[in-house]
C-alpha cells in the first residue's frame, strides 16, 4: 500500500477538505495508479473512471455525498467514488460474487443515492429528489452527472427539459470526454466561455443584478441587458439548448483542472436554480493503452498493467459469429441493414459497418428510437437487423408493440447478452426478454444454443419470417454441445429408453441440463433431455405431436425468471407434473456466470440435486 502515498491517509471525503491543489493532484495521480492496478486484476471498467478522476474528486471536496446526493448516470465510472467513501480496502473484490458492485449501489453506502447501470436516467432521478427536498423542507444539494454518450438518449432531454423549467435548485455536470453535444466556435467563443467560466465575472454578474434592482427602473433594465445578451451568447455560443431549457449554462472548463472546477462547483451551489456544467474531460487519462484506445478499454477483463495486454485470449462468442454471419447475407441482399445503440462493437458489428458502410445505423443510447426507425425501414421493404443486449432492448418494449407487432412488420431483433450475464449484476443480466417479448402477439423467439444453430436460425428470421423475430443468444461462446436441431420446433437431444424424467431447456442452458443428465444417470435416474428451439405456434404443435415422449415428470431448466418462462409455458400446455429450476423471480447479485448458475442452482450439480428431491417426492424414489 505504501506506493500510493496519499491515498492511504484518506478514509473519508472529509479527509479531503484541507488539502491544497497541490496535493490534491498528487491524489489523482495516486488514484489512477489504484484503478489501473486493481481493474488489471478483477477486470472492470477502465477508461471511464481514470476519465473521471479529478471530477470526482472535486465532487467529493465541494458535496457531502454522505447527506447530498450526487448521481453518476450509468454509475460504471463510479470506482472514484467508491474509493473516497471508505470502500477502498474492499476493491480487490470488485464485481467478484459477494463482494464490491461495479456500478452504485445504495446497499453499500449511504453516499450510494440509488441503483444505476442503464444510460440517462440520471437528471430524471435527480429532479425527483430535488422535488422531495422541495416538498419535505430539507437542505442538501442534488447532483446528476451525465456523460456526453448518455446525452444520446431520449430520456435525458425530458428529463433537462422539464428540469429547467421546474426552478428546482439542481446541478447537472455534463462529463463531456468527445465534444460530441456543442464544439466551441472560433477564437472570440472560447474567450467568451472563459469569462463566463470565471468565478470574479459570476459574482460580478451576481452584485450588478442586486445593485441595478434597488435603482428606479432597474429591472426593466436587467432585464433589457439580459435579452440582450442572450441574443449575442445565442448567435455566438453553442449554450442555446441547454439554456433555452432553462438551465444556466457554465463551461465548458478543463475537468482536469481540479482549481477551476472546484471553484464552478462552489459557485454553483450558490446560484439556487438549475445549473448546467459543461466539464471536458479525456476518456483513459494517465494510462497510455487506455488514452490511446479508450473503447477497448472501456469495460476489460484482466489484463498486465505494464503491457496493457490482456491475460485470457478472446475466443470467438456469439456477438462475433452473429456479425460475421450477417456479414455474409448482407453481401448477398442489399436490403439487409443493422442497427445498434451505442453497442457496435459490442454486438459484434464492427466489420459490419466498415463494409456496409451505407447500411449501418448506431443511433446512440436511444433504444427506443433504433426499433421505431426499423419499423419505418421494413415498412418500406428493407430487412431491418436489429443488435440489441438483452437488458437494454427493455427500454424498447412499446416501439415493439407498437411500432412494429400491431402492424407485423418483419423487424429481425437480434438480442445479445441474453440470460445471466455475470459482473455487472442485476441491471445487464437479460433475464426478462423471454417474458416480455412472449406478451406481444406475433413475435416469434428463436433459441441457439450453437453457433451452427445460431447460422441457421439467422437465415430463417431474414428469408422465411414475415412478422416480428427475435433471436436471443448468451454472452460468450458456445459450450461441449454444437449440434444444429433448429429445423424442430421441440427436439429431443438425449433419448433414453424408460425414463423417469424429462429435463427440458433452451439457448446455453442445453450444456449444464446434459452434464446433469449424465450425473443422474451415475446416479441410477434414467433422464432424457428436449430443447425448445423457438416460442410460436409452432412449438405447441411439435409438443401436441410429442406428448407421450414428454410423459411423467418433466423438469425445465432456464436462465431466466419463472414468470412467462418456458417454464410456465410448458406446466400450462400439458397434464403431467412440470418444475422449473430457474434464476427465480428476483433479481440475482453479480458474479461470474459459474458463480451465478451455482447461486440458482443451474450448474449441472444443481439440477440434478433438483431432480433427485423431487424424485423422491414425486414417489419415483
Amino acid at each position: 500500500m505504501k506506493r500510493y502515498g496519499i491515498l492511504n491517509n484518506i478514509t473519508s471525503p472529509a479527509d479531503l477538505k484541507g488539502l491544497s491543489y497541490d496535493t490534491l493532484g498528487v491524489l489523482c495521480a495516486a488514484l489512477r495508479e489504484f484503478i489501473v492496478d486493481s481493474v488489471s486484476q478483477t477486470g472492470g471498467h477502465l477508461a471511464s473512471n481514470l476519465g473521471i478522476v479529478e471530477l470526482a474528486v472535486a465532487l467529493e471536496r465541494e458535496f457531502d455525498s454522505s447527506r447530498d446526493r450526487i448521481i453518476y448516470d450509468v454509475g460504471h465510472q463510479c470506482y472514484v467514488h467508491k474509493i473516497l467513501t471508505g470502500r477502498r480496502d474492499r476493491f480487490s473484490t470488485l464485481r467478484q460474487y459477494g463482494g464490491l458492485s461495479g456500478f452504485m449501489k445504495p446497499e453499500e453506502s449511504i453516499t450510494d443515492p440509488c441503483i444505476t447501470g442503464h444510460a440517462s436516467d440520471s437528471v430524471s432521478v435527480a429532479l425527483g429528489m430535488a422535488h422531495a427536498r422541495t416538498l419535505k423542507n430539507q437542505k442538501y444539494h442534488v447532483v446528476a452527472v451525465i456523460g456526453d454518450g448518455a446525452l444520446t438518449g431520449g430520456m435525458a432531454y425530458e428529463a433537462l427539459s422539464n428540469a429547467g423549467t421546474s426552478g428546482e435548485p439542481l446541478l447537472v455536470v455534463l462529463n463531456d470526454n468527445n465534444m460530441s453535444i456543442a464544439k466551441n466556435v472560433g477564437g472570440l467563443s472560447r474567450h467568451l466561455s472563459r469569462l463566463r467560466v470565471s468565478p470574479r465575472y459570476l459574482g460580478a454578474k451576481v452584485r450588478i443584478k442586486e445593485k441595478l434592482a434597488r435603482i428606479p427602473g432597474g429591472r426593466a433594465l436587467t432585464q433589457s441587458i439580459s435579452r440582450a445578451k442572450a441574443r449575442i451568447k445565442g448567435f455566438l455560443l453553442p449554450t442555446s439548448l441547454f439554456e433555452q431549457m432553462g438551465f444556466t449554462y457554465l463551461g465548458p472548463v478543463d475537468g482536469h483542472d481540479l482549481k477551476s472546477v472546484c471553484e464552478l462547483l462552489a459557485q454553483a451551489k450558490k446560484m439556487k436554480k438549475p445549473v448546467l456544467l459543461h466539464v471536458m474531460t479525456q476518456k483513459g487519462r494517465g494510462y497510455a493503452p487506455s488514452e490511446n484506445n479508450p473503447e477497448k478499454y472501456h469495460g476489460v477483463s484482466q489484463f498486465d498493467r505494464v503491457t496493457g495486454e490482456f491475460l485470457a485470449k478472446k475466443k470467438e462468442d456469439f456477438s462475433a459469429r452473429f456479425g460475421a454471419e450477417l456479414c455474409g447475407l448482407a453481401d448477398k441482399d442489399a436490403r439487409i441493414c443493422a442497427i445498434t445503440a451505442a453497442m457496435p462493437s459490442g454486438t459484434g458489428l464492427t466489420r459490419f459497418s466498415t463494409l456496409h458502410r451505407d447500411r449501418f445505423f448506431d443511433v446512440g443510447i436511444a433504444e427506443e428510437h433504433a426499433v421505431a426507425m426499423a419499423a419505418g425501414m421494413a415498412a418500406q421493404g428493407l430487412v431491418p437487423v436489429v443488435a440489441l443486449y438483452s437488458t437494454f432492448l427493455q427500454r424498447a418494449y412499446d416501439q415493439i408493440v407498437h411500432d412494429v407487432a400491431i402492424e407485423g412488420l418483419h423487424v429481425v431483433f437480434c438480442i445479445d447478452r441474453a440470460g445471466i450475464v455475470g459482473a455487472d449484476g442485476a441491471t445487464h443480466n437479460g433475464v426478462l426478454d423471454i417474458a416480455f417479448l412472449r406478451s406481444i402477439p406475433g413475435v416469434t423467439i428463436l433459441c441457439p444454443s450453437s453457433f451452427a444453430e445460431l447460422r441457421s436460425m439467422m437465415t430463417r428470421a431474414v428469408y422465411h419470417e414475415n412478422g416480428p423475430v427475435a433471436i436471443r443468444y448468451p454472452r460468450g461462446g458456445e459450450g461441449a454441445w454444437r449440434g444444429d436441431t433448429s429445423s424442430q420446433p421441440l427436439a429431443c437431444v438425449r433419448q433414453t429408453a424408460g425414463h423417469e424424467v424429462t429435463l427440458v431447456t433452451h439457448g446455453i442452458m442445453i450444456n449444464e441440463t446434459l452434464a446433469a443428465a449424465e450425473k443422474l444417470e451415475s446416479r441410477g435416474v434414467r433422464a432424457q433431455v428436449c430443447k425448445v428451439n423457438e416460442l410460436s405456434p409452432a412449438l405447441e404443435q411439435a409438443l401436441a405431436a410429442q406428448e407421450d415422449a414428454l410423459s411423467g415428470l418433466c423438469v425445465v431448466v432456464e436462465d431466466t425468471v419463472d414468470n412467462g418462462g418456458v417454464g410456465e409455458w410448458l406446466a400450462s400446455h400439458r397434464s403431467g407434473r412440470t418444475l422449473c429450476i430457474s434464476t427465480g423471480n428476483r433479481f440475482l447479485p453479480h458474479g461470474s456466470v459459474n458463480d451465478l448458475y451455482r447461486h440458482c442452482g443451474l450448474d449441472a450439480d444443481g439440477i440434478a440435486e433438483f431432480v433427485m428431491e423431487h424424485r423422491k417426492e414425486t414417489g419415483l424414489g
